[in-house]
């Protein structure tokens, strides 16, 4: 999401993931610093070894959904935003089989395609430490309002995710949106796999 304040802001919130449930927040503010809030020093350390930031907070990261308005909660950071009916490339993405939609093969074939439907969006790449990562989109839905504080400072309204995010290897959709995905990262070289 995209805010007038010029903050932008990426929620990952994972029902299943190797640490168990968990969400985290990436913050890039208007002044370009990059921040990772994280609920806990292990995914903290996952996180940063996988993308790029300035710094790295551990704090409880607290996530509810109702009836299609998100709050989410996370040190500095109080937000609530709402959802919208999925369009198009939702309904399109959502016809993808999830084990297929999930296979790194199939995430290769439609990086390409991923590129000019959505621009600076990429669905793999090289991710730090010498990690791969896939992205294998299940599912989309407009972000259609936004409301919080950073810091105490009030982020404003929604508005696109301009400039793009600079995390990692790409950015997400310029119009702000709700992305259901499986990421799939390869752990580089020495790395112990994750349980």
């Amino acid at each position: 999401m995209g805010t007038t304040a010029g903050t932008r802001i990426v929620l990952g919130h994972w029902p299943r993931s190797p640490f168990g449930p968990l969400s985290d927040v990436m913050v890039e503010r208007a002044d370009g610093e990059r921040l990772l809030l994280a609920p806990t020093p292990g995914t903290a350390e996952f996180i940063r070894r996988t993308y790029t930031y300035d710094a790295v907070r551990v704090t409880p990261v607290r996530v509810s959904v109702a009836d299609g308005t998100w709050a989410v909660s996370a040190g500095p950071l109080d937000l609530r935003f709402r959802v919208g009916g999925r369009g198009p490339l939702g309904r399109l993405l959502r016809a993808v089989p999830g084990p297929l939609a999930a296979q790194p093969a199939w995430c290769a074939v439609t990086d390409l395609s991923v590129r000019f439907v959505l621009p600076g969006v990429r669905t793999r790449g090289s991710a730090g430490g010498g990690r791969r990562e896939w992205y294998g989109a299940r599912d989309l839905h407009p972000v259609t309002w936004l409301s919080g504080t950073f810091e105490g400072v009030d982020l404003g309204g929604l508005a696109p995710v301009q400039p793009p995010v600079r995390f990692g290897f790409g950015s997400v959709p310029r119009d702000p949106a709700l992305t259901r995905i499986t990421t799939t990262i390869e752990l580089g070289a020495g790395e112990a796999d994750v349980e």
